[in-house]
């Protein structure tokens, strides 16, 4: 297992911050503020979560842990080393972190001990293809996407059991699933507002990603084309901005429209959110790093 290089000293990323011009919100990133290499060492990362406290968890994918960056301290800890190969993470109101586990394909919930529990294993009684990042409705619901990515690591087949890959609703008691998007190539990252009205998908493959309108049962309806770029992983600022990886970070207004670029200094990008004490930092997975970067506007906790 590689070892991981936390660095105490502040590393400055000489890729420079490109923003389109003309647009209101084109100083979302605080004055001055570069990316900066926060640790490394991982071999891919993925799936960051911030807790009540800021704190922001991470995969490292490959080496099956979820990892710790403490805004207290600014250190990392290794959280736990048994995640089921956890993807994507979110947190819910409770305080548990959820994961995509895609070694069986499930959906795992971590209490703040490392105890884990299988909320999901299958989709009328056919494996997934692989959940993959996920997202927490209000009312406790769980979205997420479930593209096929054929791993190494399965020891089952990895031929498709399910009609396609799709996006699902789990209900709040955990008891009931429900297919909500079938529409799509290869559904990827997922985001909603924090009112609970507004799901954002982004079909990978495609190279696009939808707007829909959550409904009272949960279900999604009055799909739009928020953009023509898809993403791995995405997050959402408090003005309502989303934020697509992939070649560095892309962010886009509420009405779909570029206002910035983040450069990255890795082959690929694969997530981000917000954290810190005052949701001012974005937290960026991209490969084998982990970086943060000042931001002016805050994300939502």
């Amino acid at each position: 297992m590689k070892k991981i290089a936390v660095l105490l000293f502040t590393f400055i990323s000489s890729a420079g911050l490109v923003f389109a011009q003309g647009q209101d919100n084109d100083h979302i990133i605080a004055q001055g503020a570069k990316v900066t290499l926060l640790a490394d060492g991982f071999r891919f990362t993925e799936g960051p979560a911030v807790d009540k406290e800021g704190n922001v968890y991470f995969t490292d994918q490959p080496n099956n842990r979820i990892l710790k960056w403490s805004v207290e301290d600014e250190k990392l800890s290794v959280f736990d080393e048994n995640t089921g190969r956890a993807n994507g993470l979110y947190f819910d109101k409770q305080g548990r972190l959820f994961s995509c586990s895609d070694q069986e394909n499930e959906i795992w919930a971590f209490d703040m001990k490392g105890n884990h529990h299988i909320l999901l294993t299958d989709f009328e009684g056919k494996k997934l293809n692989g959940p993959n990042d996920l997202w927490i409705h209000p009312n406790g619901g769980v979205y997420f996407t479930d593209p096929l990515y054929k791993r190494d690591y399965w020891t089952r087949s990895p031929e498709m059991q399910q009609d396609g890959e799709h996006v699902y609703y789990l209900s709040p008691d955990y008891k009931q699933l429900i297919k909500v998007a079938a529409d799509l190539e290869k559904p990827n990252g997922i985001i909603g507002s924090p009112d609970g009205k507004l799901l954002y998908v982004a079909d990978i493959k495609a190279g696009k990603t939808y707007v829909y309108e959550i409904q009272a049962d949960a279900t999604l309806a009055n799909k739009k084309l928020f953009t023509s770029m898809g993403s791995d992983g995405m997050t959402m600022d408090r003005n309502g901005n989303v934020y697509l990886t992939g070649k560095g970070v892309t962010v886009f207004n509420p009405n779909g429209e570029q206002i910035a670029h983040i450069p990255v200094e890795a082959g690929w990008t694969a997530n981000a959110c917000f954290g810190g004490k005052d949701m001012k930092t974005l937290f960026i997975t991209a490969s084998e790093y982990f970086y943060g970067l000042k931001m002016n506007v805050a994300g939502i906790r």
